[in-house]
């Protein structure tokens, strides 16, 4: 039989396997350059078209470690005016400068890019009302009424970098290499649903929670009408913006163990669930019935970051990619075992976690932030 050629054109196919995760966490808190996390998503690179990709580090501030970082886009100098005004009217801001960045051939169109290192004033604390909700509060607002600017990072001594572009290319305009963290994530975009612009590349992030996501959210309505009930505002039209808020209603605001959100998000099926202890039975079944309209349908795998650990999960029948690796102190997660391969070439631990499974990796006690 003649052999056909057939050149495939990069961006003109769909790859249903897409988009590119990896995450890793030292467990004593030891910081690494940003550059390795660089280097593990180069080699995912036909996971992205180039329409997006970011990066999100923990510990990379440690002298502004007990201010709020504002990371935020600007499409014009109106809404950094607007932004700034506001930031400046409700915020004590220690530090306000451009994030910086080197020149990138494949980078272009880029926005205004700022931060800010702030804190609640108190005159405006309410008795009830806590510095976290605060912030919360006042990005949401600056997200869903102030044109042209996007609060995109907001957490302590964390901060998130994205935009349009591979990962590599990312990595090199925010300069990634110069900052240093005890943990890392990040994302090579392949959008299917939703345009390729800054604002839509990952991670999503609202306070120190970041999520990098692989595959569709199906139950993203139900989740979205459930969330805003608790004043959240889904302005940016994406799944992965909502599983952030989610993170963060489950766990800070109502303070439920991380395994426990788990479940609430992939739950065994019923049918699992019918051959489990009684007492195991009953505790899925009373996640259900409480948080059915935080349940995740169809395919994913998501990588979550917060400040006292990393947590990884994929859909209950794994249609989306996931391995975990462990070496030393280190803990590994990816789309593909190359990534982490090439942070750790030798690990004393290398596995593909069941569909629905957790891979949940703390600090350890002595260095829990809180």
């Amino acid at each position: 039989m003649r052999d056909i050629n057939i050149k495939y054109i990069e961006g003109q196919i769909r790859i249903p396997s897409a988009c590119g995760l990896s995450g890793y966490i030292n467990t004593r808190g030891e910081l690494t350059s940003g550059g390795h996390i660089v280097d593990a998503m180069s080699v995912m690179r036909e996971r992205g078209n180039g329409l997006g990709a970011g990066f999100a580090g923990y510990g990379i501030y440690p002298d502004r470690e007990d201010y709020y970082a504002f990371h935020i886009f600007f499409e014009d100098p109106k809404a950094r005016e607007e932004t700034s005004s506001l930031l400046y009217n409700y915020l004590d801001v220690v530090q306000e400068e451009k994030i910086p960045t080197r020149k990138v051939k494949n980078i272009r169109n880029a926005p205004m890019i700022w931060r800010y290192f702030v804190k609640p004033k108190e005159e405006y604390l309410e008795e009830d009302v806590s510095e976290d909700d605060f912030i919360v509060d006042l990005v949401m607002k600056i997200n869903s009424e102030i044109k042209g600017a996007y609060v995109f990072s907001s957490g302590k001594n964390m901060g998130v970098f994205k935009g349009v572009g591979y990962p590599e290319d990312i990595g090199e305009f925010y300069k990634l290499e110069e900052y240093n963290g005890y943990s890392w994530t990040a994302h090579s975009r392949f959008p299917t649903n939703t345009p390729g612009w800054w604002g839509g590349a990952h991670p999503f992030s609202l306070l120190d929670w970041t999520v990098v996501h692989n595959g569709e959210i199906s139950s993203y309505g139900t989740n979205v009408r459930y969330i805003e009930m608790f004043g959240y505002k889904c302005t940016l039209m994406t799944d992965t913006e909502v599983i952030t808020y989610i993170m963060d209603l489950l766990i800070r605001r109502h303070r439920l163990p991380v395994d426990i959100v788990v479940k609430a998000l992939a739950p065994p099926f019923y049918s699992t669930v019918e051959r489990l202890d009684e007492e195991e039975k009953n505790k899925i079944k009373a996640i259900r019935a409480v948080y059915q309209s935080c349940l995740l349908n169809g395919p994913f795998s998501i990588i979550v970051g917060f400040k006292n650990g990393l947590i990884s999960l994929t859909d209950r029948i794994k249609l989306r990619p996931l391995v975990a690796g462990k070496s030393g102190d280190f803990v590994y997660m990816a789309s593909e075992e190359s990534a982490i391969r090439e942070l750790s070439p030798k690990l004393d631990r290398v596995w593909m976690p069941r569909g629905g499974e957790a891979v949940i990796s703390m600090l350890e006690e002595k260095r829990i932030l809180v």
